[in-house]
């Protein structure tokens, strides 16, 4: 069924960008429609953390409190529903948006996508099972959890050498599980001053193993034959766009492969702001891939398309 109506503005994702751009749109007063799949980036952790009020927060109790919050404003109206499409029905003077949905169209003047980044994990056997656990990829959002035990870095990448000062406040000591790959002579060199372990054989597999005093771990068998038994690991994922939409408006993109958006969250397509992880400045080589980054960007771009509302 098409909505006939024409709603202020559309956001399309709940995660903690989107929604808290429908917190600020609904104090507003605008007529926003939240759409939410029901996937997120997150799904894969049992807690969030360095967000405050929230530290050690389920994401989905996050969610909820979420939800009850919004429920609170009356020009809010959250859907559960996936996007299949997104085209521009108007123009750079009067832009207006269709979003094709599984309950039929909508349409609205403006447009904020948040719809974040796909991690792509490294194919290490037995690691997607800990991805979110003993297994993260940000140091500021899961090292915490790390503290005191031996922490493994996955991968020879240019990466590796800060991380490994990143975390060596938090591990008892670090390893490198270069896994085949070849250090940078110069990484190298850095990682071994900062008396770094490295162990140059492909990893075989990762599995679950937690201490002796309960507390979870996990076992990463080498090449070989040796095993290290491990309080974390630290990877590095590739990260993709979530959702087709950016490519279906035709939106400029960074070279990080993230939507590129001015200081107000605007992307190059009039009308059309981006949010969170899928998106960012010039002055940031990559977005902060944070809750609290997300609400604050989220926030932002809610403001600026109240203001851009304003227009005549």
């Amino acid at each position: 069924m098409t909505d006939q109506h024409l709603h202020d503005a559309i956001v399309v994702g709940g995660g903690p960008a989107g929604l808290a751009a429908a917190l600020m749109l609904g104090r507003t007063r605008r007529d926003v429609v939240l759409l939410d799949s029901g996937t997120y980036r997150n799904d894969p952790t049992d807690a969030m953390h360095n967000v405050l009020g929230f530290d050690g927060t389920p994401p989905a109790e996050f969610r909820a409190t979420a939800h009850r919050t919004l429920a609170a404003y009356d020009t809010v109206e959250l859907r559960r529903t996936t996007v299949h499409e997104i085209t521009s029905a108007g123009t750079a003077a009067q832009p207006s948006f269709v979003v094709r949905t599984d309950g039929g169209e909508i349409a609205a003047r403006r447009l904020l996508l948040a719809t974040g980044l796909r991690d792509e994990l490294p194919s290490t056997p037995g690691l997607a099972d800990l991805f979110g656990t003993v297994a993260a990829h940000c140091p500021y959002c899961h090292g915490h959890e790390f503290r005191g035990t031996p922490v493994g870095l996955l991968g020879a990448g240019p990466h590796t050498p800060r991380v490994a000062g990143l975390m060596e406040r938090i591990a008892s000591r670090l390893v490198v599980l270069a896994d085949g790959g070849t250090l940078d002579p110069q990484a190298r060199a850095g990682l071994e001053r900062r008396g770094v372990e490295i162990r140059p054989e492909p990893v075989v597999r990762l599995e679950p193993h937690p201490f002796d005093d309960g507390r979870p771990g996990l076992l990463a068998v080498l090449d070989g034959g040796d095993t290290l038994t491990l309080g974390g690991l630290m990877v590095a994922p590739a990260l993709h766009q979530a959702a087709p939409f950016a490519a279906q408006l035709g939106l400029e993109l960074r070279e990080s492969g993230c939507v590129a958006i001015d200081a107000f969250a605007r992307t190059s397509l009039p009308g059309v702001m981006a949010a969170g992880d899928l998106a960012h400045t010039a002055d940031l080589p990559m977005p902060l891939a944070s809750v609290t980054a997300a609400m604050a960007a989220g926030q932002l771009a809610a403001a600026a398309i109240d203001g851009d509302l304003l227009e005549p």
